[in-house]
């Protein structure tokens, strides 16, 4: 019961530095996204605005939910294993 507990643990911090790390890229990845467009349109306004604007809108995205996979695939197929091990 312990061993389980120490592997949840340092498995849930691991899937946490993943998440933080891929968040920020894929935020990154919008925003250069994002100014490029600004900068090739050659919208009108201030970039910074159409960049927050965008990066609001990207918030709310389903891409931004789509990443709190990293957490329910690993520990989901990290259950069925055990399952699997133990009941079967």
């Amino acid at each position: 019961m312990i061993a389980g507990a120490r592997l949840l643990f340092i498995v849930l911090v691991v899937l946490t530095i993943v998440y933080a790390c891929l968040s920020l890229y894929s935020r990154s990845v919008r925003k250069g996204k994002l100014e490029e467009r600004w900068a090739q349109e050659g919208m009108p306004g201030d970039r910074e605005t159409f960049v927050r604007e965008g990066l609001e809108e990207y918030d709310g995205s389903i891409r931004r939910k789509l990443i709190l996979g990293v957490y329910i695939i690993p520990l989901t197929l990290i259950a069925v294993l055990i399952y699997v091990t133990n009941f079967m």
